[in-house]
């Protein structure tokens, strides 16, 4: 009888402990998910603010539909070649992703599969790279750029290359995808080459089926990068009509005499950037999350 009261009051406990942990785990969940929410709230509530509501003190935490302010939507499109900068940030993100991901799948299966010598050593080397901020190879990215002739008397197509050419490998992809990679039995590659397949066949036949859900967050990830660059478009683009969305709306509402800021049509510019990527993130979220349960950590 004793016996039962202990195990009995052993599996309360740690009931209890179950409990209390989970409770501190979906309080850290709220909490991150407020600290994400409340800044993309604040941007769609400014969007449909008038001028004065803008800076009213204290700030207005709600509007009543009825008085949402549509006009500033119409007066951002007005105020920038929105449409020009859209298609330069589309042409960029599409050539920046396309090239990114041919290279990665090389390198991944490179390191994954093939035997060479320092391949393990070349492979930690680039891992500790990834230690270093991205913003300290702006400055050989600018000079290499710069020899190429891709900065004096630009030209689109040369504005084109510089934002994207520097940027079409990752070494954070590279490990990610080579880990899908590991996952394939070394077996599998045995028999293929006993049928006489070469390593390029085996690759696009074999492994890249097996790691679409891999490569389509490579894919989807990637391309959200480039369509939120800031830094390096801002430095390369020397010609306004050659700008990407991110830094075209950040100069187009600022008036130039009084120096204020048009708050409104800013944020109602910001939200009809950002409404594409979340509804591609949405509806491309079930591959990201397959593509990450099955990058594993291995080998």
């Amino acid at each position: 009888m004793s016996k039962d009261i202990v195990m009995y009051g052993d599996e309360k406990a740690n009931r209890r402990k179950v409990i209390i942990r989970l409770g501190i785990v979906y309080a850290l969940l709220v909490a991150f998910a407020v600290f994400i929410i409340v800044p993309f709230y604040w941007m769609v509530l400014t969007a449909f603010k008038t001028e004065i509501q803008v800076f009213t003190a204290p700030p207005i935490l709600w509007i009543n539909p009825i008085n949402w302010q549509f006009s500033n939507f119409a007066l951002a499109l007005e105020r920038a070649p929105f449409a020009r900068f859209m298609g330069n940030t589309v042409l960029v993100s599409i050539i920046s992703t396309v090239g990114t991901v041919i290279t990665t799948v090389f390198a991944s299966f490179a390191f994954a599969r093939l035997n060479f010598v320092g391949r393990d050593l070349l492979f930690m080397l680039l891992i500790a790279t990834m230690m270093i901020p991205g913003e300290m190879f702006v400055i050989t990215n600018f000079l290499t750029v710069v020899r190429a002739g891709w900065i004096q008397d630009q030209t689109y197509m040369d504005a084109v290359l510089a934002m994207t050419l520097p940027f079409m490998t990752s070494i954070f992809y590279i490990f990610f995808l080579r880990q899908t990679f590991k996952q394939i039995p070394n077996e599998l590659y045995y028999a293929a080459k006993v049928d006489g397949t070469k390593d390029l066949q085996y690759l696009w036949k074999v492994m890249v089926p097996i790691a679409i859900p891999t490569i389509i967050t490579i894919t989807i990830l990637n391309a959200m990068g480039t369509w939120n660059a800031y830094i390096w478009p801002r430095l390369i683009a020397q010609r306004e009509e050659f700008r990407l969305v991110s830094n075209g709306l950040r100069d187009a509402f600022v008036d130039d005499l009084a120096g204020v800021v048009q708050y409104n049509e800013q944020m109602a510019a910001a939200l009809l950037v950002t409404l594409p990527l979340l509804i591609v993130f949405l509806l491309l979220k079930k591959y990201i999350m397959r593509g990450v349960s099955r990058s594993g950590i291995k080998g």
